[in-house]
């Protein structure tokens, strides 16, 4: 099985015992025509994956495989809203090869998990509450075998009325789905005057569909118990190894030291891979059978086994001086959570705080609510709820200019948020806002040129292209754009950190940590730091996974920052040492030492040795 470039010897390759973290050399190819080095900051690199992934020969967690493992497959609810009567696995287990059939009454641990409420069950026991809710596991000695013992389990269902409607969970016009009520969020923003009024008013009303991540490497893990340890080992595609892992012991009942999760190669993520989908089952799997187990979802699985953007409904009300200038935003959000808690009020609460846009209005009232339903659950989705809250406001935008006879550029521009503004949070901006610069740039790109006569017909140079299907006549060029803001790091000052570690020896860096690569390209980064900082040329990647402490969620745009700053700090610590070595033996300060491309050097010229050179042994 081919191996992600940056990984080492997984278990589907040798016995656990035998296994090293086997990190692939990725060697700068120098360009003296450059004054940077190839390979370190500011330069552009190749990342150590991405011939594999132009080859075809990348393994994705689907791709991994192990001699003796089962597959493991997944018996979902068909009703939105029932009660589970029964459960008869009986005539599953008369299948010849049937290895296990689970239900709820065979978790060990806690019964329900959850990213940041624990409230979704591991299988549900008394009642389903979404179309596709897992209600039993099977093991089997292949995928068809699984099937036909999935088809085997009869389920007698009591068939409820589904809420669907989460203006009806606002409402109360429904039964608590769940014991702490329909109401996941519920939150309101006053800033400054709420009885402001403005010269113009222009409001409207904007409904949102769900959103599903469609990540193409579908939703895969294996499973492997320890040889009589009680502990698992799990190899799968996700955003957040240890959350992963605290949630999978939680319900396994075992310490979380008897838990490694090993990243798996990651075909897109975009959110979906922050909550559970199928990491309990297959460990609980494996656990039971003392054996290795192999789960992958098909498509149609996916599609119901990870969360979604929040459908959303926004009424917004923009009040303006008669010159344009924004004097107060009115806004109602309600987002639809579907049925389990996963990140809904966060997302609320982020898309709340995004209501004004990134544009000064010194009045605000602002309430949303995030519900519970019998829909799909609903998650963590690029964007995190701005990207509705940016639906409702940039079409305000473009009513507001056209009842105050303005072009939409410049009304955007004159109401644009700048450094020192206060947002209706009460958070000044203290960082940059070079939102006019923005505008201003957008202002002044050309438009596409458009063929004299139209459209030659050619089909690569329309959208689709050779796939396209639409008679040429029929394809015309719309030009659109938008101008929105969006929190870095975690949202409502979740406490945020990462962990790295990273040794020097033979002018080789080597550096471990836990952030998961999903395809942003943090592997080229974290190389690019320890090349900058230390002088190196060859840097060496060890295995992602458990084994160092959290690196957290590979979202909200913050690994660079904040894994990056790990990776940093341990490089920095490491040059520090290796000053004081150098320092030690040339009886120099090292506050006097630095590096220069490749080479320690002095503050006045009289000292260069070659960093490969006075690493010989580790630092």
């Amino acid at each position: 099985m081919p191996l992600p470039p940056w990984r080492g010897h997984g278990p589907a390759q040798v016995p656990r015992r035998q296994r090293t973290a086997r990190a692939v050399s990725e060697r700068a190819v120098l360009d003296t025509g450059r004054s940077l080095r190839a390979g370190t900051i500011g330069d552009s690199s190749l990342r150590p994956d991405g011939m594999a992934k132009v080859q075809g020969t990348f393994a994705f967690s689907s791709d991994e495989q192990l001699d003796g493992a089962v597959f493991g497959a997944t018996l979902r609810s068909p009703h939105p809203s029932a009660r589970i009567v029964s459960i008869d696995v009986s005539k599953a287990w008369q299948i010849s090869g049937v290895e296990a059939v689970l239900t709820a009454d065979d978790v060990p641990g806690s019964a329900t998990y959850g990213l940041a409420t624990a409230d979704q069950p591991v299988f549900a026991s008394d009642v389903v509450r979404y179309v596709g809710e897992p209600v039993a596991v099977v093991a089997a000695d292949h995928p068809e075998t699984a099937g036909r013992a999935l088809a085997a389990i009869v389920v007698e269902y009591e068939v409820l009325e589904p809420l669907l409607d989460p203006e009806d969970a606002i409402r109360g016009n429904h039964d608590d789905i769940h014991p702490d009520g329909n109401i996941l969020r519920h939150q309101r923003i006053v800033c400054g005057d709420a009885d402001a009024t403005g010269d113009v008013v222009v409001e409207g009303t904007y409904e949102l569909g769900m959103q599903d991540q469609a990540f193409l490497g579908l939703e895969a893990a294996l499973a492997i118990p320890d040889d009589g340890g009680g502990g698992v080992e799990l190899h799968v595609a996700t955003q957040w190894l240890h959350e992963d892992r605290r949630q999978i012991a939680a319900c396994l009942a075992i310490d979380e030291s008897n838990v490694r999760l090993v990243l798996g190669g990651v075909g897109g993520a975009f959110g979906a891979r922050e909550d559970i989908s199928l990491q309990v089952h297959t460990c609980l799997l494996a656990l039971r059978l003392a054996r290795p187990v192999r789960m992958h979802y098909s498509r149609r699985e996916s599609f119901l086994g990870h969360v979604h953007r929040h459908p959303a409904s926004i009424w917004m009300r923009h009040h303006a001086t008669s010159e344009g200038e924004l004097v107060k935003v009115e806004a109602r959000y309600v987002f639809d959570g579907g049925a389990y808690a996963s990140t809904s009020g966060p997302v609320l609460i982020n898309g709340i705080t995004h209501a004004q846009g990134p544009y000064r209005c010194p009045n605000a009232v602002v309430e949303g609510w995030a519900t519970r339903t019998n829909n799909l659950p609903c998650g963590a989705m690029r964007g995190f709820g701005v990207v509705q809250a940016c639906f409702a406001h940039e079409s305000q935008m473009d009513r507001l200019a056209a009842a105050c006879g303005l072009q939409p550029l410049e009304i955007r521009e004159r109401n644009a948020i700048r450094t020192g503004d206060r947002l209706i949070t009460g958070q000044v901006l203290e960082s940059v806002a070079p939102v006019v610069e923005c505008i201003a740039e957008l202002d002044a790109l050309a438009l596409p040129d458009e063929p004299v006569g139209g459209h030659d017909g050619h089909p690569l140079r329309l959208p689709g292209g050779a796939g396209r299907t639409t008679d040429a006549r029929h394809v015309v060029r719309g030009i659109g754009w938008g101008v929105s803001m969006k929190n870095l790091m975690y949202s409502e000052g979740f406490d945020d950190h990462a962990t790295a570690r990273c040794r020097l020896a033979d002018g080789t860096a080597t550096l471990k940590f836990a952030t998961s690569e999903v395809g942003q390209g943090f592997v080229v980064i974290a190389g690019q730091i320890a090349r900058t900082v230390l002088g190196v040329d060859t840097v060496e990647l060890e295995q992602i996974d458990t084994e160092i402490g959290s690196a957290g969620s590979t979202s909200a745009s913050r690994q660079t920052w904040m894994s990056g700053g790990a990776v940093d700090s341990a490089c920095r610590k490491v040059r520090e040492r290796l000053f004081e070595h150098v320092a030690a033996q040339h009886g120099l300060d090292p506050v006097q030492l630095g590096i220069d491309g490749t080479d320690v050097v002095d503050t006045v010229g009289t000292l260069r040795l070659p960093v490969a050179e006075v690493t010989r042994g580790q630092v």
